[in-house]
């Protein structure tokens, strides 16, 4: 996984560059995300190992309907170096460095319940506090917490889940 983080970095940045300067972030963001899902797919995936498949084909299997010619140029580029493999990495590191260039912290909030908008909000307003940046929150439901959440931004990981508490109470008294 690091090797293929270490070989998506570069094209990450020229994605990210070349978006940054047309001035579409929002439109390379929406590209990516999709081209990764459908090289994300298993099917797909191993039809883009196939050396039958020639790059126009793949460029053309792997852009939106309104993906601009710079994307496509782009998704050619990466077919010709047999890297298209690598749009889901791709994909995340441009994300990082378009929440780092606007500034904006994602945040996954796992949680036992579902939780209210309120208290969501609240999550979004202390986390604001704490990083000092706008805060992006995504919600997901595990009961297997038990009780309380998992807040993960990436870097940072904040666990007040009844589930994490336990694991920490055993450990603290198996020592």
């Amino acid at each position: 996984m690091s090797q293929a983080l270490t070989l998506a970095r570069p094209y990450a940045r020229a994605a990210f560059g070349a978006a940054r300067d047309e001035g579409r972030l929002d439109a390379w963001s929406q590209a990516l995300a999709f081209s990764a899902q459908v090289a994300a797919d298993p099917r797909v995936a191993s039809l883009l190992l196939n050396p039958e498949l020639g790059d126009e084909a793949a460029t053309a299997l792997l852009a939106p309907q309104d993906a601009g010619d710079s994307f496509r140029r782009f998704l050619a580029v990466l077919a010709e170096a047999g890297r298209l493999p690598l749009l889901p990495e791709i994909a995340g590191l441009f994300e990082q460095l378009r929440a780092e260039e606007q500034r904006v912290v994602r945040a996954r909030v796992t949680s036992a319940t579902e939780l209210s908008a309120d208290e969501l909000e609240k999550i979004r307003g202390a986390l604001r506090r704490r990083f000092g940046r706008e805060v992006e929150v995504e919600q997901a439901v595990d009961a297997s917490l038990i009780g309380g959440a998992v807040i993960d931004t990436g870097d940072v990981v904040i666990d007040g889940s009844l589930k994490g508490k336990l694991a920490r109470l055993q450990t603290a008294l198996a020592d």
